[in-house]
């Protein structure tokens, strides 16, 4: 099985299930944080932060 390569999904899903939205009119700053890890080696793949 070849290793997968980070695709972006797990920030994509944070946006997508709209996890911030009850926060964002706290007044604080938010980041969202997504982490992708790989099946076959357990091992993190893919890391990624965007601020609101």
């Amino acid at each position: 099985m070849a290793e997968e390569s980070p695709k972006g999904k797990a920030l994509a899903q944070l946006k997508a299930r709209n996890y911030a939205a009850k926060y964002q009119d706290k007044g604080w700053p938010l980041h969202l944080t997504g982490s992708e890890f790989s099946k076959e080696t357990k091992t993190l793949t893919g890391f990624a932060v965007e601020t609101l």
